[in-house]
């Protein structure tokens, strides 16, 4: 018994002394934050007000230091994550929501597992809405299954290309996506001026903080909406869920959704020390209740749903075990074959 004891003791007693080792480890330090968006996008804003407050949750309160690296759909800086940084602690970064699927989907320029990052947690869910300018005489998914519509979009593997490519797929829309539009400020001129006549997969987070008048003046007409959950301020919009009885589409849309409810996610890389990872999944959770980040968040529109990282690899996971069939029919959507030259 006295062995046991003994043993119990010093068990402890090296635990402890990891523990503060981990702790000991950030003081002085810098905490380099990837960010796969340009500078004033959604994610780069989000980050960045995560960033000013998780410091203060970490012990020896390292300094975060935000580098932009937009570029593939967030695919480089997944990928420069994964292979080229640091697998101290010193490095993180915010991801798009779709780079842990991409691996999934036979992209070959993922060149990591999803589900081997070390998922921090996830500051918001992205909930995105097909919507017309208010001058426009389509105001219901139904009525835009009877001509076509053109729609703004960023890249081909943006929200606002995917989203409508699906609405066509499964309800018959029949939206006509031009990409090419700069993502941050395009889309939305495009549609203010009349070169497109909606934007289907807008964020609705995005859309209040960086056009609060739109909303308050009714300037968009909402179609659908696809989430887990229904928008509270939009209660009477649809969500694609409700307009979904086939069974094989209903897997099809989880699969789309369950990449929105992964939101706006923070990562480290894979091997990452536990300890380490711990630490920052623990300042994540305490940022995400720090009252002074709330209020900027809420100051700046930005909607705060967070998951944690353990529930980040819950999500990948499902999706990375749904049928062969159903992802590869998910993967054409998302990711179309580009279109042959002539």
């Amino acid at each position: 018994m006295r062995e046991i004891v003994k043993l119990s003791l010093a068990a402890m007693l090296v635990l402890s002394a990891q523990s503060a080792q981990a702790e000991d480890f950030y003081k002085g330090k810098q905490i380099s934050m990837l960010v796969a968006s340009g500078v004033g996008g959604g994610y780069d804003v989000y980050a960045r007000t995560f960033a000013r407050y998780a410091s203060k949750h970490i012990p020896g309160n390292p300094v975060f230091v935000a580098r932009n690296m937009p570029g593939a759909g967030g695919l480089q800086a997944a990928n420069t994550l994964a292979n080229a940084s640091a697998k101290d602690g010193t490095v993180i970064a915010a991801l798009t929501n779709g780079v842990s699927m991409d691996p999934l989907f036979g992209v070959k320029a993922a060149k990591y597992d999803g589900r081997k990052l070390a998922w921090i947690g996830s500051i918001g869910k992205l909930q995105n809405i097909c919507a017309t300018w208010h001058t426009s005489p389509i105001k219901t998914i139904e009525a835009a299954t009877k001509r076509e519509i053109i729609v703004a979009a960023a890249g081909a593997t943006s929200n606002s290309a995917v989203m409508p490519r699906i609405a066509n797929d499964l309800f018959g829309t029949k939206f006509k996506i031009v990409t090419g539009y700069n993502p941050n400020s395009g889309l939305n001129q495009a549609m203010e001026g009349g070169e497109a006549e909606g934007i289907c997969g807008l964020s609705w987070s995005t859309l209040k903080a960086s056009r609060p008048h739109w909303v308050k003046n009714n300037w968009l007409q909402p179609l659908v909406q696809f989430g887990m959950e229904k928008l509270p301020e939009l209660p009477n919009v649809p969500s694609a869920l409700d307009l979904v009885k086939n069974a094989d589409n209903r897997k099809l849309l989880n699969i789309i959704l369950i990449r929105q409810e992964v939101g706006r996610p923070l990562a480290a890389p894979p091997g990452i020390p536990a300890e380490r990872l711990a630490i920052l999944r623990t300042a994540f959770e305490m940022t995400m209740k720090d009252k002074a980040y709330l209020a900027e968040a809420a100051k700046l529109n930005q909607e705060i749903e967070p998951l944690s990282g353990p529930q980040i690899h819950t999500f990948i996971n499902e999706f990375y075990d749904a049928p062969t069939a159903v992802v590869a029919r998910a993967a054409r959507l998302i990711r179309p074959a580009p279109k042959k030259k002539p």
